[in-house]
């Protein structure tokens, strides 16, 4: 290959045959071997600055490292936490964080493509292969479990080799976290800046060697300067880089609280280890769900108003181990008045089971116990930005969207962003293009922007929906969830969909 060398002189110069605007625009790009030579009072020069070390930024950044296209561009870690702690992560067999997700298959086969599945601690990571959803007003039921007698690759789709094909996969986020990291160290190249804090993000200057008149400069605590040829936001809801592109994100609050915790059940399922089930019903306040984890682990999620939150997080473990029992098995008129006690659950629950009617095998086991200092509550809140990208500069994961959790679908937008700006990044580097130009950004925002945008609707209106506890829309909502449940093809695109394996609809 033929290289250019230009002198300081010559970069100042407008080019010749090209116009004066046009030459400014083409200096970044002929600045590039000046990356490594900078003076003390001018910014270090990246292609690409991430900020933000989450699971949809480490993915990213994997997938670039991991890509022989990408794997020769300069990149920057930008992370306020300490890395060091994430990287040293370890919990006893059993005991399991508060803070867990589901990775759909494609979400995985991503990860795996990165060569950061392997690096996943999967001793504690659970597949589960069916997932039971119910009207908590109603009854009405939709199950959603693969046809196993059609099923005869599902070794190789995902499956666990007992004839089941995988839903999802329950995993903690700081397991995926500590793997995506491992394996971003094994492939190095990656400048990292943890326990760094950003103080600002600004457009450059035009000084005597380099024009950054139009590129991003975050400064970091402590005078660092990183000059970023693409400026990446994965760096939460609360994004200084969207802040800093002048991208809007609009969205409401929904005035519910996510009570998250460990819990420890009688045994491990109805299926056993064989065939994990996940459980949700939809409450008038909110929906509660019982995912798996290895063994008889499960870990809760209950949206619910922020007075009920702060009424779970006050009771004692026994008490809350009651209410979340009675949250499967009671009507809503009776979890409204356990709601109203400050103590006694235990002793409330065991009365009024004596004078309710359930099938215990289309319910969850019960709950024993849960583990200490596992209860936590977080505000539930839809957030969509108003586009994904910027002139230099592209938002992934929650700077992105922020989404219900009822579907448990966040970490998996997060991570189709991050495997789409990849492959984005990758286009352009291999054609020739400046990776951080909006035109070179705007196949990423295509691709994205319109699914998660419905994903997010859907979600919201489901929400909506099913908050209502009384009138004409009880039996309509029910009826629709008997029919697609009656409807073997339609269940199964909706479970193709959600596992990530659909057809694109956008």
């Amino acid at each position: 290959m033929d290289f250019i060398i230009l002198s300081q002189r010559q970069l100042r110069r407008p080019l010749a045959n090209v116009c004066r605007s046009c030459s400014r625009r083409l200096r970044p790009q002929l600045t590039r071997s000046y990356a490594n030579t900078t003076t003390s009072n001018q910014p270090d020069i990246f292609d690409v600055v991430c900020v933000g070390g989450g699971p949809a930024g480490l993915s990213l950044l994997t997938a670039l490292r991991a890509n022989p296209t990408t794997a020769g561009l300069r990149i920057a870690l930008v992370e306020a936490q300490d890395l060091r702690k994430i990287r040293a992560w370890k919990l006893p067999p059993d005991r399991f964080s508060n803070r867990c997700s589901s990775l759909t298959p494609a979400s995985a086969a991503f990860l795996d493509r990165a060569g950061a599945w392997s690096h996943v601690r999967r001793e504690r990571v659970q597949p589960y292969h069916e997932m039971q959803v119910w009207d908590g007003v109603s009854d009405a039921r939709i199950e959603f479990e693969w046809d196993r007698t059609r099923d005869a690759t599902a070794a190789a789709t995902g499956g666990n080799g007992n004839g089941t094909k995988t839903i999802a996969y329950m995993t903690e986020n700081l397991n995926l976290t500590s793997g995506l990291l491992s394996r971003l160290d094994e492939l190095g190249g990656v400048e990292v800046f943890d326990g760094a804090r950003v103080e600002g993000i600004e457009l450059g200057e035009e000084t005597e060697e380099l024009d950054f008149r139009e590129w991003p400069i975050v400064r970091l605590a402590g005078g660092k300067q990183l000059a970023a040829r693409l400026l990446v936001g994965a760096d939460g809801a609360n994004s200084p880089v969207r802040t800093f592109a002048g991208i809007e994100s609009r969205g409401w609050d929904y005035q519910r609280h996510g009570v998250v915790a460990t819990l420890e059940l009688e045994g491990q399922g109805w299926g056993g280890d064989a065939m994990k089930v996940a459980y949700q019903r939809f409450l008038p306040t909110g929906p509660v769900a019982m995912l798996p984890l290895p063994g008889n682990l499960s870990t809760l999620v209950w949206s619910t108003t922020p007075g009920n939150a702060a009424v779970l997080k006050s009771l004692s473990p026994p008490d809350f181990v009651a209410l979340v029992n009675a949250a499967f098995r009671l009507s809503p008129v009776d979890l409204e008045f356990m709601h109203t006690l400050s103590t006694g659950q235990e002793e409330e629950l065991e009365w009024r089971l004596q004078h309710t009617q359930f099938n215990r095998q289309a319910i969850p086991q019960t709950v024993v116990n849960v583990q200490e200092g596992t209860i936590a509550s977080f505000p539930l809140k839809m957030r969509h930005a108003d586009t994904y990208i910027g002139e230099r500069v592209a938002l992934v994961g929650d700077a992105a969207h922020t989404i219900h959790p009822l579907a448990g679908q966040g970490l998996n937008q997060g991570q189709g962003d991050a495997e789409s700006l990849a492959r984005t990044i990758e286009y352009a580097v291999s054609h020739g293009q400046d990776i951080g130009a909006r035109m070179s950004l705007e196949p990423y925002n295509s691709e994205r922007y319109g699914p998660n945008h419905v994903l997010l609707g859907v979600c919201d209106k489901l929400h909506k929906v099913y908050s209502v506890g009384s009138g004409p829309l009880v039996p309509l909502r029910s009826l629709g969830l008997n029919a697609i449940n009656a409807m073997g093809p339609v269940k199964s695109f909706f479970m193709q969909q959600a596992a990530g394996n659909g057809i694109k609809l956008f």
